[in-house]
C-alpha cells in the first residue's frame, strides 16, 4: 500500500511561503540561503530535510560555500514544514 501524499508548507520570517508536494516523504524542515553577491545580485539556495538537526547541519556547509564562492554575506534560515492544502 502506498503512503498518503501530502503538501507541506513553510513560512519564512520575511513572509515568503514555500509549498512542496505532493510528497509522501517525511520532511519536517525547509532551509533557505540568500547569498549577497557583488553588483547588488543575490542567489537563493533551498532544500528540505527530515529533521531539524539535518537542516542545522547545512549552516556549517553554508559558511564554507560563502568562502569558496566569495559571497559578500548571506542569510541562512530554517522553517518548520506543516501539512497544508497546497494552495498557500
Amino acid at each position: 500500500m502506498s503512503k498518503k501524499k501530502r503538501y507541506l508548507t513553510a513560512v519564512m520570517a520575511d513572509g515568503y511561503v514555500k509549498t512542496i508536494g505532493p510528497t509522501s516523504s517525511p520532511f519536517t524542515h525547509y532551509w533557505r540561503i540568500v547569498a549577497q553577491l557583488s553588483g547588488d545580485r543575490t542567489e537563493v539556495f533551498w532544500g528540505h530535510t527530515k529533521s531539524l538537526k539535518e537542516a542545522a547541519s547545512k549552516k556549517q556547509a553554508t559558511a564554507d560555500a560563502a568562502k569558496q564562492r566569495g559571497w559578500l554575506s548571506y542569510d541562512f534560515e530554517i522553517a518548520e514544514l506543516v501539512e497544508s492544502s497546497g494552495r498557500e
